[in-house]
């Protein structure tokens, strides 16, 4: 009886200990589904969230690549506005083909110079648009030319001047109210990724000065930051982010054949920064890998 008595309980026992296991483990389960859920959400939340987007500059080099990688996305935008100087010239006749074989990418013509193009792109845009905002803006088009402290001439700074900074802000000013975001879509945001260089940093002149003198080229990547950093203020209550980005060496027309990255490596690693893209990083100054560059 005592035995038979003391098995009984063993037997409880036992039952108790495996209810408590089962039971642990749902908690254990619970807290691990709860926990993806919330994480998921909030990568979810965190993604920016682009559906149109404008490239200038997209004929060629870094701007054609970011077109290309746009439409490669797994939700990729819906339009793609892919802007260049001559879209019927021979060197935008690959970004032509590439846009006959996908219908949201849209090939229009922009002078980023000329006041007169920038107003009839922007007309075309709306048009594409119909009432929809712009999530998107690079300011990608820019200009290098090699001339240091003996040759560099009031001509040619003028002119990278006016290419690599008046027109990035020219465009900006024509496409600010497709940008900003008013009444219910106040909370959401838009961006400008000014496509800078690390030659604009002031502070890192002397560590490459000797190497790469171009002096026009480098003045004006340092007034691009500055750009860059006005419109992250100026535009902050219209929910606009806006950064510059140092693409890194790239083997393009303009960074020669000896360059380090490749352009689907430099592009690849900054669709990731656009990707997380939030009010944190506006008015910030980084490489392709999102790391802070030096003013």
């Amino acid at each position: 009886m005592f035995l038979s008595l003391a098995n009984a309980r063993k037997s409880e026992t036992a039952r108790k200990s495996e209810t408590e296991k089962t039971q642990s483990l749902k908690e254990k389960l619970a807290f691990v589904n709860i926990y993806t859920y919330i994480h998921t959400k909030q990568e979810k939340m965190s993604e920016f969230k682009i559906n149109t987007v404008l490239v200038t500059g997209s004929n060629r080099g870094l701007g054609f690549e970011f077109v290309q990688q746009f439409v490669n996305r797994e939700n990729p935008p819906e339009t793609i506005f892919a802007t260049c100087r001559d879209p019927e010239g021979a060197r935008s006749q690959e970004l032509k083909k590439f846009s006959e074989k996908h219908e949201n990418v849209i090939v229009i013509r922009l002078d980023s110079t000329d006041s007169a193009s920038i107003n009839a792109t922007v007309k075309q845009v709306e048009k594409h648009l119909n009432g929809k905002n712009l999530d998107l803006l690079i300011n990608n088009a820019g200009v290098l030319n090699p001339q240091s402290l003996e040759t560099q001439t009031a001509e040619d700074m003028l002119q990278v001047y006016n290419i690599n900074v008046v027109g990035p802000m020219l465009v900006t000013q024509a496409f600010h109210h497709l940008l900003k975001r008013y009444g219910e879509e106040s909370n959401a945001k838009s961006a400008i990724i000014h496509i800078s260089s690390l030659l604009g940093s002031i502070e890192g002149v002397p560590k490459m000065f000797s190497s790469f003198p171009v002096i026009s080229y480098r003045c004006s990547k340092a007034a691009l930051n500055m750009l860059a950093c006005c419109h992250a203020v100026g535009y902050k209550q219209d929910g606009i982010i806006s950064l510059a980005i140092h693409p890194g060496w790239v083997r393009t027309d303009m960074g020669g054949s000896q360059a380090l990255l490749s352009k689907e490596e430099s592009v690849g690693e900054i669709m990731k920064i656009i990707s997380s893209l939030n009010e944190t990083q506006s008015g910030t100054f980084v490489d392709y890998k999102g790391i802070h560059t030096p003013w």
